[in-house]
């Protein structure tokens, strides 16, 4: 019986033995990187206006790359221009109200009271002469008690118009009170604050950017009405962008805030994107059932956010991607922003 193949098969096995045990112990003792799968995430908001009105423009379309604080759409704001041309208005009415009572009075004006003060002393000192004529007679009975008490009446009226007359000088060469000068000075204010109310109201009705991004979605179009709470168009931060993923519980000692990573896609199988670990949850979960991981999906698992230099914009929300961590630089005082990381 031959037995060289008999020989030449058992060889074969432990080669294939042996060789099996390499790879598997150089795995295990392979800790200088970690392998992650999970998708790329991004922030989005619903953007809304400030104000209730219909739509008069959109002025980005979907997908368009938008710069913060580009004008994105506009409301009809007719009313609130005519409005705000009117509060414009009372201001300077109430300005110039304000500005006469600082002045005072003006000198043709006190000349004229001054004129009338002297012409109602003579009226007065010509009622007075009167009455004493008058007393005297009474005496001789030649005018009636009657005639002597019209005449006192009248002395007495026009020393009336007299000191009437001194009081409204006086207040003339006084000046305007400090309480009319300062209920003046409020309502002013009061103006000034309707106008910047509508002002803002005009400000409310512009959609802008709060951010760059990409226009992801146009919810609504021209003329249809909106509320403070109805959402316009989606916008997509492209700024920060990261993979989530989530990190074993056994190997949470080897990662930190920090960590350097490369993450691949499956779009762009050959091509490296720099990233670092930006967020580790502070608690655990289970392993979500659409996760893949190298680890049994019942291990514990922390949250995790691996940031991403994405300079092309080739990374996409929801792209799955592979991440691997580079465990020997468990440092925190790496960059933690993509200013600071991707510049490099």
């Amino acid at each position: 019986m031959n037995k060289k193949p008999i020989i030449l098969i058992i060889v074969l096995a432990a080669l294939a033995a042996g060789g099996y045990y390499f790879f598997i112990n150089k795995q295990e003792q392979d800790t200088s990187t970690l392998n992650l799968y999970g998708n790329v995430d991004i922030r989005e908001v619903q953007l809304a206006f400030n104000g209730s009105e219909h739509i008069s423009q959109l002025l980005v379309e979907e997908g368009e790359t938008v710069k913060k604080g580009q004008l994105l759409a506009v409301l009809h704001s007719e009313i609130l221009q005519a409005q705000l041309a009117e509060a414009q208005a009372q201001v300077v009415a109430q300005q110039q109200l304000l500005a006469k009572l600082k002045a005072g009075s003006r000198i043709e004006e006190v000349d004229k009271v001054k004129a009338e003060l002297n012409a109602a002393r003579a009226k007065a000192k010509a009622a007075s002469s009167s009455y004493s004529r008058l007393r005297s007679l009474l005496k001789k009975k030649v005018v009636t008690a009657d005639q002597v008490d019209q005449a006192k009446a009248l002395k007495d009226a026009a020393n009336a118009e007299v000191e009437a007359i001194k009081q409204a000088l006086n207040l003339l060469e006084a000046g305007t009170r400090k309480e009319d000068i300062a209920s003046a000075e409020a309502v002013l204010l009061a103006r000034i604050a309707g106008v910047d109310l509508i002002q803002q109201r005009l400000n409310d009705a512009k959609l802008i950017a709060p951010s760059d991004g990409i226009i992801r979605n146009r919810i609504l179009e021209v003329g249809s009405m909106v509320f403070p709470q109805t959402p316009v168009m989606t916008l997509a931060f492209v700024d920060p962008i990261w993979v989530r993923t989530y990190l074993p519980e056994t190997a949470l000692g080897r990662v930190t805030i920090g960590s350097r990573a490369k993450i691949y896609t499956d779009s762009y199988p050959n091509k490296a994107y720099e990233g670092w670990v930006g967020y580790i949850s502070p608690t655990s979960e289970f392993t979500p059932k659409n996760i893949q991981t190298e680890e049994l999906r019942t291990r514990l698992v922390y949250s995790m956010r691996v940031f991403a230099c994405n300079p092309n914009n080739e990374l996409r929300l929801g792209m799955p991607a592979t991440v691997v961590i580079d465990t020997t630089k468990t440092t925190n005082d790496e960059p933690i922003t993509a200013a600071e990381m991707c510049k490099k």
